[in-house]
């Protein structure tokens, strides 16, 4: 298990400032979303070859590895224009990645939360869009990942093995966000859920993103301490014990409270034997 976080949780620094920080901080891994988390770079538009390069050795340098290069794009818009630029921002990120050397491009399939006919009706564009990176992707031999997300077209993973199966591609890989997937947690028996989640995704896993949270009266997501709301780990755990190197990933950081999620995956680290 590799310790890792979405980068722009802390913030916009320079490249160099920020490499450090996180490795002070303690992580091995990250989550880089270029444009939210550099000073001076505002849009996918202001990426230059040499800013990539700057990035690789910069982090290189401070031994950590960027996991997934986010490039979270509107890819099953039925709008053609939206998902046009959609895919072609994705298809530079796959570009950006050689030079990088990022483990996977990363993107969840839409942006809005979807109704039940809207994924529907978005289902089609956004296999479109798949099968256009996945041709990329293998082209410049580099990786992609998308995300399962209970609102989106890709919204479960029986969703995304059908669609990985029909891709049929080693370039082709899953950022599995538990959180994403699991909309009613008083309604669901998480072990068994997990162990699904997993049979089904497993092999195609190459990042972890880490969350926990609660649920209102309202039904809407509450954000929590790592521990301290509704997710239960006891799966993760025992699958992360056949993956020793991968990146598991906190989002929602807030680097008030840091200390203690860094804390809790760094008890997740012994207990794996790490």
């Amino acid at each position: 298990m590799k310790i890792g976080v979405r980068a722009h949780d802390y913030g916009r620094h320079g490249v160099a400032e920020y490499a450090t920080l996180l490795k002070q901080e303690g992580y091995e891994a990250i989550q880089l979303a270029i444009p939210k988390a550099f000073t001076g770079i505002e849009s996918y538009a202001d990426i230059t070859e040499s800013l990539c390069e700057e990035i690789r050795e910069q982090f290189e340098k401070q031994q950590i590895e960027i996991a997934v290069l986010g490039c979270y794009m509107d890819l099953g818009n039925p709008n053609e224009e939206i998902r046009a630029q959609a895919v072609q921002t994705f298809k530079q990120c796959l570009h950006w990645s050689q030079i990088i050397g990022a483990r996977v491009v990363g993107s969840e399939t839409a942006y809005p939360h979807l109704n039940k006919l809207e994924k529907k009706a978005w289902f089609s564009p956004m296999m479109d869009s798949l099968k256009e990176l996945r041709d990329e992707a293998e082209k410049c031999n580099v990786w992609m990942a998308i995300e399962p997300v209970g609102w989106h077209p890709l919204e479960d993973a029986e969703t995304a093995r059908d669609i990985l199966q029909e891709l049929d591609s080693n370039h082709v890989k899953i950022i599995f966000d538990p959180a994403n997937v699991l909309e009613r947690p008083g309604e669901i028996c998480q072990p068994e859920y997990w162990k699904r989640c997993f049979a089904l995704l497993g092999d195609y896993i190459e990042s972890i993103h880490l969350k926990d949270f609660t649920v209102d009266e309202q039904g809407a997501y509450v954000p929590k301490l790592l521990g301290e709301g509704c997710m239960d780990y006891g799966v993760l755990m025992e699958w992360l014990k056949t993956r020793p190197d991968m990146p598991v990933l906190r989002e929602e950081m807030n680097p008030l409270t840091a200390a203690k999620d860094l804390a809790f995956m760094r008890e997740m680290k012994r207990q794996l034997g790490e």
